[in-house]
């Protein structure tokens, strides 16, 4: 029995230094290791033995991103206004060894730190540009906080104001300045608008001035230039029926074909002067037709004749004068 005693007591020692001895480290982890007390190394992940009752596990430190809610404090801005503002904070260790010995608590140093960054950046603007300057602010804050943090193990990666809470009586006159900014945007969208009206209406009252007076004048040019086509036309026509009564007075039998005609005309422009007029003169040979042919067919006949040219008077050369004869006593 006492065999067995002591068999039983020393498998539980040998599972208790196990235990203390050999340690799994899991992914994106660190153990900081310590010998007697002071730092001996870090353990990345995987399987590990220690040295029983020397080695122990001091500090265990995640890589992964860790977020840090910055809890809501006040700000005063540059022109006195105060601000309840409240933020978050995210930070990643990158050296285990500078986090366990560099600082005690390096979450609590780091809060405290972007607070006081905040608050410090957020004194130096005004109220309306703290809403707009957002990503500024932001900025400012993770390189104040990268900047000590350096000492710490830590990296910070990146600052987000949640949320800018004035008082009510700021919320109140910032919402009657918007809608005093709205309204003047909005007469100053009329105005432009009745501006732009005005202009267009214009613009279109002069191009269709201009287009009626380009209509007008090509109508009028169209008119003329038909006008002239018409007279040239008629011109033509009257030149070229001339032509053809020359020719035709020229054959043989075209006199007694004039006369014909000239007869034929003079007594129905005769009867027509007759159905229209109540009151007539009658030419005292009314009835001598041929002799009013005759005298058309004359005029006729001259009209193909050419022109005969008038002798032209020398004057007699020298001084001389003409010679007169005497006059009788």
């Amino acid at each position: 029995m006492e065999t067995f005693s002591a068999l039983g007591i020393l498998i539980v020692f040998m599972v208790v230094i196990l235990i203390k001895t050999a340690v799994v480290v899991p992914q994106r982890m660190e153990f900081v290791v310590e010998r007697l007390g002071k730092y001996r190394k870090t353990l990345q992940a995987g399987f590990h033995i220690l040295i029983p009752f020397f080695d122990r596990i001091a500090y265990k430190r995640s890589l992964k991103e860790e977020p840090i809610d910055i809890s809501a404090q006040t700000c005063i801005t540059a022109d006195n206004v105060t601000l309840e503002v409240d933020g978050i904070l995210y930070l990643q260790v990158i050296d285990s060894k500078k986090s366990a010995y560099g600082i005690d608590n390096f979450h609590f140093a780091t809060a405290q730190l972007a607070q006081t960054s905040l608050r410090s950046a957020i004194g130096k603007i005004d109220l309306d540009k703290t809403f707009e300057a957002r990503e500024t602010l932001n900025g400012q804050v993770v390189m104040a906080l990268d900047e000590a943090a350096e000492n710490w193990g830590v990296k910070v990666l990146r600052y987000e104001i949640k949320d800018i809470q004035p008082p009510r009586t700021v919320l109140e006159a910032m919402e009657k300045q918007m809608k005093a900014e709205r309204e003047k945007r909005a007469v100053i969208a009329r105005s432009e608008g009745e501006k732009q009206s005005t202009i267009n209406r214009a613009e279109g009252d002069r191009a269709e001035a201009i287009a009626l007076s380009e209509g007008e004048k090509m109508k009028r040019i169209n008119e003329a230039e038909g006008k002239a086509k018409e007279i040239t036309m008629v011109a033509d026509a009257t030149a070229e029926a001339i032509r053809k009564v020359a020719e035709a007075l020229s054959l043989p039998g075209g006199n007694e074909a004039a006369n014909l005609e000239v007869a034929k005309g003079y007594i129905k422009e005769f009867g027509n002067l007759a159905k229209e007029n109540n009151t007539m003169i009658l030419p005292a040979n009314l009835t001598d037709v041929a002799s009013m042919v005759t005298a058309a067919m004359s005029t006729i006949k001259q009209t193909k004749q050419p022109p005969k040219t008038r002798p032209v008077a020398r004057k007699p050369a020298g001084n001389s004068r003409p010679h007169t004869p005497p006059q009788a006593t």
